[in-house]
């Protein structure tokens, strides 16, 4: 994908997430692998004005170029895109279930067989760490390990995807499990898939190439 064409892709995810509720004014943002750079939002601009060229280009040493700061989340977006080879762009947001998930760092465990879809048993909630730290880039890595998604503690969500259409539909997919599993909860606490059973469900997924098809309209 040409670069522009990236950027402009990137301003229509950052658009949609909030158009859909998943998001909230300037809070959020989205990188993309773009070559040997990597693309991440701007600080501070709102989503129905931001433009392709207010997307800021970083290297892999974390220096940027162009006329505006990157977004104050910048360190884990360069981070993660810098050790996981296995995806080319990350979305984080504070979507509203998740987002109340980790101010009681909680995980999302295997209550429903979906939570698969981000890699493992289970998504983890990464301990809290300031904003635009490294200390939040170092928990995220960590939860993120053998996973596409993790929460953030008193923060928020993270999912990661080949494309940015990927990772928007897995952070659909995660607030939604996130919901589930909190209402599932004012029932009592519902029971989990076993180890066994959920290392099924990713064999199925893996041999039918499963992806998330929650259509993000």
């Amino acid at each position: 994908m040409e670069e522009l064409e990236l950027r402009r892709e990137m301003v229509a995810a950052c658009r949609r997430m909030n158009d859909i509720g998943l998001n909230q004014g300037t809070s959020g943002n989205v990188s993309a692998r773009c070559g040997d750079k990597i693309l991440v939002t701007p600080t501070s601009l709102p989503y129905d004005e931001m433009q392709p060229e207010d997307i800021v280009a970083m290297d892999a040493d974390g220096h940027f170029e162009g006329q505006r700061k990157p977004s104050s989340e910048w360190r884990f977006h360069h981070d993660i895109l810098s050790n996981r080879l296995d995806v080319n762009a990350v979305l984080h947001c504070h979507s509203t279930h998740a987002a109340a998930m980790a101010c009681h760092q909680l995980d999302i465990n295997s209550f429903h067989y979906m939570v698969a879809v981000a890699g493992g048993t289970n998504i983890r909630c990464a301990p809290y760490a300031t904003f635009g730290t490294q200390a939040l880039s170092d928990s995220a890595l960590k939860a993120l390990e053998g996973r596409k998604a993790c929460l953030l503690g008193q923060h928020g969500q993270i999912a990661l995807g080949s494309t940015l259409k990927q990772a928007l539909a897995l952070a659909i997919e995660v607030e939604t499990l996130a919901k589930m599993y909190i209402i599932a909860r004012q029932l009592g606490e519902p029971p989990v898939l076993s180890e066994e059973e959920m290392g099924r469900v990713m064999g199925q997924m893996n041999q039918m190439h499963y992806g998330v098809t929650r259509s993000p309209s």
